[in-house]
C-alpha cells in the first residue's frame, strides 16, 4: 500500500460540530493519526440529521458519520482536573492540537497554550473561534448564522440598497464551520512545516468571520477600492439570454451571449420568426427587451428535457448547463469514474455513500482506512497507549470522567 501523504502526524480534535471536526478529518483522510476527543455526553453533531429512515440515533447521524471518517475516538471530560491530566498525557505526544471551543470555555477546559507548549514544546495549536481571540467581540457566541451574517455574506444574498424587499440569505447547511475547517487545516499543516526549521509549535489564532471575509471575492475590498458596497444584484443584466429556465424535467443554465451563440440557440430552436425582430438583434437588445424574449423562450425551452438540451447546446458549443440536484450528483457518471462517493460500513449505521476527496493524488492517495468512530470506542485502545492501566481507567469511568 503507498504511503499516506501525513502519516507520522498525531493529532488531537476537540470542540463541537463542525470547524475542528471537518479540519482534522481533511487531515485524518490524508494519512494523520487523528484522536477525537467527545465530552462523555458526545459532539452535538450527534444530534443532527439526516438519519436513516428519520429515527433519530447517535450512532447514526449523517453529518457526524461524514465528519469523522478515519478517526479513533475517545471520551473525556475536559471540565474536570482529572479529566484535564489525562488531556495533558494525550496533547505531550501530539504535533498539533485543533480545536473550536468557545474563547470563554478554553480556561475550563484546559486549552492555554503556554500551559501545553510546557509539556510540548513542538506543539502547535489551532484555535477556531467565531472572531478571534482578541477584540471586542472575542466573548460573543456564534452559530452558523450569526457567523455567515458577520462575515457579510448574508448581506450580499439578499438585502441592502437597490433590493430593500429581499431579506438577507443564509447558504445551506453549517458551510461557515465547513470553510473554517478547511482554512483552519491550512493554515495548520503550514504551521507543522514550518516547525521544521526550529523544532518549536505556534498558537494560531483563527477567526470564522475573517475566514469567510476572505472568501467574499472583490465584495471585501470594493468600498476602499471603489468606493462601492457590494449587494445582491437584482436588477437585468447587460447581455443576455444569461439565466436559469425550467425544463420538463428540470432546470437548465441558459448561457448563449455571444452573436455566434445565439444564433446556434436560434437554430437549434427551428428559426423561429420572433427571433428576427429588431428589439432581438443584438445582446444588448436582448437584455435590454429580455422580459419580451423570455416570454418566447420559456415554451420551447419547457418542451426539452435537461439532458437532451444541454447535450444539443454542447454539441453547437453552446455552454448551457444542467441545474443538477443531489440525486443527480450521486448517480454522476462521471463523479463514479472518478471514485469521488465510497461505500462506508457503520457498525451502528449500516452501509451508505458518502463524498471522499476532491483531489487525486499520485503518489499518496486518499485512503478511507476506518468509519467514524462509535462514542468512546477506542477509549481502552487510546489510553492503555499513555500507559494508563484498567485500575486506574475504572475510577474515572465511575466519576463519568471518560
Amino acid at each position: 500500500m503507498p504511503g499516506l501523504a501525513l502519516e507520522g502526524f498525531r493529532i488531537i480534535e476537540c470542540g463541537d460540530m463542525v470547524g475542528a471536526s471537518y479540519a482534522a478529518k481533511l487531515m485524518a483522510d490524508m494519512g494523520a493519526e487523528v484522536i477525537k476527543i467527545e465530552p462523555p455526553g458526545g459532539d452535538t453533531a450527534r444530534q443532527r440529521g439526516p438519519f436513516p429512515g428519520g429515527t433519530p440515533h447517535p450512532e447514526k447521524s449523517g453529518l457526524y458519520l461524514y465528519l469523522n471518517t478515519n478517526k479513533r475516538g475517545v471520551t473525556l471530560d475536559m471540565t474536570d482536573s482529572r479529566g484535564r491530566a489525562v488531556f495533558d498525557r494525550l496533547v505531550a505526544k501530539a504535533d498539533l492540537l485543533i480545536h473550536n471551543v468557545h474563547p470563554t470555555r478554553m480556561a475550563a477546559q484546559g486549552l492555554d497554550y503556554e500551559r501545553l507548549a510546557g509539556l510540548n514544546a513542538g506543539l502547535v495549536m489551532t484555535s477556531i473561534t467565531p472572531f478571534g481571540l482578541s477584540g471586542p467581540r472575542k466573548d460573543y457566541a456564534a452559530y452558523d448564522l450569526t457567523t455567515w451574517n458577520a462575515g457579510g455574506l448574508c448581506y450580499l444574498n439578499g438585502g441592502g440598497p437597490g433590493s430593500e424587499d429581499l431579506p438577507p440569505l443564509r447558504v445551506f447547511g453549517q458551510q461557515s464551520g465547513f470553510q473554517a475547517g478547511i482554512h483552519a487545516a491550512t493554515a495548520s499543516l503550514a504551521a507543522l512545516f514550518s516547525r521544521f526549521q526550529d523544532g518549536h509549535g505556534q498558537h494560531i489564532d483563527f477567526s470564522i468571520q475573517e475566514c469567510l471575509m476572505g472568501i467574499s471575492e472583490f465584495a471585501g475590498i470594493m468600498p476602499t477600492y471603489a468606493d462601492q458596497v457590494v449587494v445582491r444584484f437584482t436588477g437585468n443584466k447587460a447581455i443576455r439570454p444569461l439565466d436559469i429556465m425550467e425544463c420538463k424535467d428540470g432546470w437548465i443554465y441558459v448561457a448563449c451571449v455571444e452573436e455566434h451563440q445565439w444564433q446556434r440557440f436560434v437554430d437549434l430552436m427551428g428559426n423561429p420568426d420572433w427571433a428576427d425582430e429588431e428589439i432581438f438583434k443584438t445582446r444588448l437588445d436582448r437584455a435590454e427587451n429580455w422580459d419580451a424574449l423570455q416570454l418566447f423562450m420559456e415554451p420551447w425551452v419547457k418542451e426539452q428535457s435537461v439532458d437532451e438540451l444541454y447535450h444539443l447546446a454542447q454539441s453547437r458549443r453552446i455552454p448551457f448547463a444542467p441545474v443538477s440536484t443531489m440525486g443527480d450528483l450521486l448517480n454522476s457518471e462521471h463523479l463514479k469514474v472518478r471514485g469521488f462517493f465510497a461505500e462506508v460500513a457503520h457498525p451502528e449505521a449500516g452501509t451508505h455513500t458518502y463524498p471522499t476527496a476532491p483531489h487525486t493524488m499520485s503518489e499518496t492517495p486518499w485512503t478511507l482506512r476506518r468509519p467514524a468512530p462509535c462514542l468512546g470506542q477506542h477509549n481502552t485502545e487510546v489510553y492503555a497507549e499513555l500507559g494508563m492501566a484498567e485500575q486506574e481507567l475504572a475510577p474515572l469511568q465511575q466519576a463519568g470522567i471518560i
